[in-house]
């Protein structure tokens, strides 16, 4: 197995539902693409998340939550029209938001520091969990770096490692050029998914979806790797 074809990248940003969203699809899938297949064999797939920013422009301490998305969406009525749709889909993946417990709409750098941190540690997947979980279910401020130190403990990346790491300029310049080459590569939205390097789709596609993807660009990426 070439563990090249084999890696699904992830461009994600902390604060999109659909990135957390489209993470359960994918973990619907990735079981899918373990079964045998006739005479193949299954696919494992090793996942790593990588940055980007929704709001690249947002101010480093964030901004009040409502004040945000009126001037984005234009009113109370059409923010809570978008809630209950996300809450909804949501809710079919097993998945509780409580999107009103939020009152900051944060800058996710330092959160995609922390996922970077996680990911020297081999942890990285625990620690987005934890993160989309404490954002999108409890309320949490994921651009507090306290915040952020508790929830990667709980997650198994410890508090005193991320601590450090904020205090730092450690893993900065790897999030904004992460984001920037995002960018420069065409994507515009996210949760967007890459095999091998190479961009698949964007969008939270539902399981039976991504696994007929991702099981067409292996076979067509290891016809040309042979």
């Amino acid at each position: 197995m070439d563990s090249k074809l084999n890696r699904i990248d992830i461009i994600s940003d902390v604060i999109c539902p659909w990135c957390y969203i489209g993470k359960r699809q994918l973990e619907l899938a990735l079981p899918e693409l373990a079964q045998p297949e006739l005479a193949a064999g299954g696919l494992q797939f090793s996942v790593h998340w990588n940055p980007f920013q929704l709001n690249p422009d947002m101010p480093a301490e964030g901004r009040d939550r409502m004040s945000y998305r009126m001037a984005k969406f234009g009113s109370a009525e059409r923010c809570a029209e978008i809630d209950a749709n996300i809450t909804g889909v949501a809710a079919k993946l097993g998945l509780e938001f409580h999107l009103n417990r939020q009152s900051r709409t944060p800058n996710t750098v330092a959160a995609h520091r922390v996922i970077w941190l996680a990911g020297q540690h081999t942890v990285q997947d625990a620690v987005v969990e934890a993160l989309f979980k404490g954002f999108f279910c409890e309320g949490r401020d994921i651009g507090d770096a306290a915040t952020l130190a508790e929830i990667a403990d709980g997650a198994g990346l410890q508090a005193g490692l991320v601590q450090a790491m904020l205090a730092s300029t450690d893993g900065l310049d790897i999030v904004v050029n992460g984001d920037a080459m995002a960018r420069n590569a065409g994507i515009s939205g996210v949760p967007s998914f890459a095999l091998s390097g190479h961009v698949l789709f964007s969008g939270a596609q539902p399981a039976a979806e991504m696994v007929a993807n991702f099981r067409h660009a292996h076979d067509v990426l290891s016809r040309r790797a042979a």
